[in-house]
């Protein structure tokens, strides 16, 4: 995954790749693998229906599948994780952080309908890198009813414990927490959103303390796919007829600008309790995603997403020490990652907690110099979290 996603990013032709695995497919219809491959390749070419349906072939076959990432070498950690099925945001890109270690991966679907294979591969904790979503729920909820008596703990990142990360069970996770501020968040069907723009029901009585412009995005959207600041109730109709969904999170917006007027929003892994920043993306729009805030474009952005990498210790994780502390203590996970920003008045503002947001070092190393050694940082990070696990089990 973490191959064919690189050579997506940087442009190349996957055409050749997918008549590769397409030929092997004819020579052997038994040939998982190569089915699993192909399922990639259309996902990361947005075919999502063709995807599925090459996914949906491999998993009826096999369920078990083991990644190239890692080196393979002898005396590594031997990981097998558990996965949910669908697209390249269902599961932890877990590839990109263990790629060219030692660590083993095994992925193990877990598939509805299907019983868990009678065997499994050796190996010396599980992981649950399925991620928060409606799809998910039901699959989190059965590695919950098995994970407490799995038979090579341990299970890292508590599946009980990733399904509160849904928007509004961070919201109400972190209500509180110190040093943090995090909008509280609901979610409401198409009829009651109609019914707050036609002046039926006032705002407060959906949403706690909620007054306008309001946040409104399509529940299990990402990457802005959806997202809208509502500024009164008169929007809400051309707003539905816009972006028809089962349902929706309201929020109330928090106007975070900073130094020249210009928002700026982090994302920051954290892997054992330890904060490491990812990527700090600069904008005048408060709706940031990093590809869309011009980093490539701009020097001077650049520049200064450089300087918060090299001070972020020092500087950014210091100020919200105790933010991270309460953040850590109230998922209690293994490891996540957060979008986030700081509000005016110095507090740590939360967009997002999930363990599926991508961390990768695929940016190219001539526009962005200083991103590689910070990743391949995060990397090992995680890579000894997992060796020290392992030996703390031989101990």
């Amino acid at each position: 995954m973490a191959r064919l996603t690189t050579m997506a990013f940087h442009g190349e032709n996957m055409v050749p790749h997918a008549i590769e695995l397409l030929k092997r497919v004819e020579a052997d219809g038994s040939d998982s693998a190569a089915l699993l491959d192909l399922s990639t390749i259309h996902f990361l070419l947005g075919h999502e229906e063709a995807g599925m349906a090459y996914q949906e072939r491999a998993l009826a076959q096999d369920q078990v599948y083991r990644d190239r990432s890692g080196t393979a070498g002898e005396g590594g950690v031997r990981l097998l994780a558990f996965a949910a099925p669908g697209n390249l945001m269902s599961n932890v890109p877990i590839q990109f952080l263990i790629e060219g270690s030692d660590v083993h991966l095994d992925v193990l679907y877990i598939v509805p309908g299907m019983d868990l294979p009678e065997r499994v591969p050796g190996h010396d904790m599980a992981m649950v890198i399925a991620g928060e979503s409606e799809p998910n729920r039901d699959i989190l909820e059965r590695i919950a009813a098995f994970a407490d008596l799995w038979p090579c703990p341990p299970v890292l990142n508590d599946p009980r414990k990733v399904l509160q990360l849904s928007r509004d069970g961070v919201s109400a996770l972190l209500a509180g927490a110190k040093g943090v501020c995090i909008p509280a968040t609901t979610r409401v069907d198409p009829e009651t959103l109609a019914r707050l723009g036609r002046g039926e029901v006032v705002l407060t009585d959906l949403l706690a303390g909620g007054s306008f412009p309001i946040i409104v995005r399509p529940l299990d959207s990402h990457a802005g796919k959806g997202l809208a600041k509502l500024d009164d109730p008169s929007t809400i109709a051309l707003y539905l007829a816009a972006q028809p969904a089962e349902g929706y999170y309201l929020s109330s917006f928090v106007d975070y600008r900073g130094d020249g007027g210009m928002f700026r929003k982090y994302r920051i892994a954290m892997i054992d309790g330890k904060p490491f920043v990812c990527h700090m993306a600069v904008s005048s729009h408060w709706m940031i995603h990093y590809l869309n805030a011009d980093m490539r474009e701009s020097a001077e952005k650049r520049a200064e997403e450089a300087h918060a990498f090299a001070t972020f210790d020092q500087d950014f994780a210091a100020r919200h020490a105790g933010a991270f502390a309460a953040m850590t203590e109230r998922i209690g996970l293994d490891y996540f990652a957060m979008d986030c920003a700081e509000t005016p008045d110095g507090q740590l503002l939360v967009f997002e907690a999930d363990t599926a947001m991508i961390v990768h070092a695929m940016d190219p190393p001539d526009i962005f110099p200083y991103k590689a050694p910070q990743m391949h940082r995060i990397f090992h990070a995680f890579q000894d979290m997992l060796r020290r696990i392992k030996q703390a089990k031989a101990a």
